[in-house]
């Protein structure tokens, strides 16, 4: 399983350049999972609801099926977060693992930047940022630049950056 990041500041476009790769990559026959990290507390259940009452009863993992779709939540009540490789083993085997987040991790990743946000770039610092992917051409740039505009564009660069990578027919 392949896995490519997309790292920057909030703000910057992350989530709408993932929202926008996906149906691209989807579209040119890759199978697409995505890993996402957040830095604050979230809830993918609604107070009240079964599930949500199963956890707050301290069940440990709730797994919730239907015909359409099955989802599993685990509480880790005061264990530590899962690293990046124990939550990617977690993941079933497809095409492409996009990442949203994980900034530290060691994985190939485009740098979605807007200097609109008058925040640091983060590429200078991380040598596994391969693209910068911004709304503008930024000055003195060494890495390749990606319009954040064109998702068909990061998504033929995602697929042409491991030359040696066999993709699926």
């Amino acid at each position: 399983m392949r896995i490519f990041g997309l790292a920057g500041w909030s703000g910057s476009g992350k989530t709408t350049l993932m929202t926008a790769l996906i149906p691209e990559l989807v579209s040119r026959g890759f199978t697409v999972s995505t890993l996402k990290h957040a830095h604050h507390a979230f809830d993918v259940d609604q107070p009240g609801k079964d599930s949500w009452r199963h956890r707050q009863a301290g069940a440990q993992e709730v797994m919730i099926s239907s015909q359409n779709r099955w989802a599993l939540m685990r509480e880790l009540r005061g264990a530590p977060e899962p690293t990046f490789d124990e939550l990617v083993r977690r993941m079933s085997p497809v095409d492409l693992l996009l990442v949203e987040g994980f900034k530290r991790n060691p994985h190939p990743k485009i740098e979605v930047y807007r200097p609109s946000l008058r925040k640091p770039p983060l590429h200078p610092e991380d040598p596994l940022v391969v693209a910068i992917a911004s709304d503008e051409m930024l000055p003195g740039l060494t890495l390749p630049w990606l319009p954040l505009s064109d998702a068909g564009a990061v998504a033929a660069f995602i697929l042409g950056h491991d030359k040696h990578h066999r993709w699926p027919s």
